[in-house]
């Protein structure tokens, strides 16, 4: 697999019309790679998750704490993948990966010109980008990853 530049935006709150515009828009909806699609779509766009949609989504938590958050990793249309996360505090993370195994400057233009239409499409009050950045899992995570290369945006004091 070859070095890409992960780029994300917070959400407060992971909205349903949001998170369905995401996938419609940047995932591979026909192909996604990962099953656990329908299960997390059922759960936080239907409202209509079972038992076996939030056991499925268990799995990919970090530890086995129920509430420690989640990233399913699926692909996308005209990205390298796509990611979709919530985190411990229940804010959503929304993450485009960028191929780039030249360590191109081209990319990271790129990624921050990602990171403002991202923002302004998903109403994002942040947004990051790093070489093989893992997606965080909590507002902590989002503030200390030293993995960052580019910033923009705060997390507003009462976000979750």
């Amino acid at each position: 697999m070859p070095p890409c530049v992960d780029v994300f935006v917070w959400l407060p709150r992971p909205d349903p019309g949001l998170l369905s515009h995401f996938i419609k828009r940047y995932v591979n909806s026909d192909h996604p790679g990962d099953e656990r699609l329908a299960a997390f779509s059922r759960i936080y766009i239907e409202n209509a998750g079972s038992d076996d949609d939030r056991a499925a989504l268990a799995d990919l938590c970090r530890s086995d704490a129920v509430d420690d958050g989640f990233s399913l990793y699926v692909k996308a249309r005209a990205h390298y993948g796509a990611i979709l996360t919530i985190t411990r505090e229940g804010a959503a993370v929304l993450g485009l990966s960028i191929d780039d195994p030249y360590g191109s400057p081209q990319v990271q233009a790129e990624a921050r010109s990602l990171i403002a239409d991202l923002r302004a499409e998903f109403l994002s009050p942040a947004g990051r980008a790093g070489v093989e950045l893992a997606p965080a899992h909590s507002r902590q995570e989002w503030e200390d990853d030293g993995l960052v290369q580019i910033r923009v945006g705060v997390l507003p004091q009462d976000a979750s």
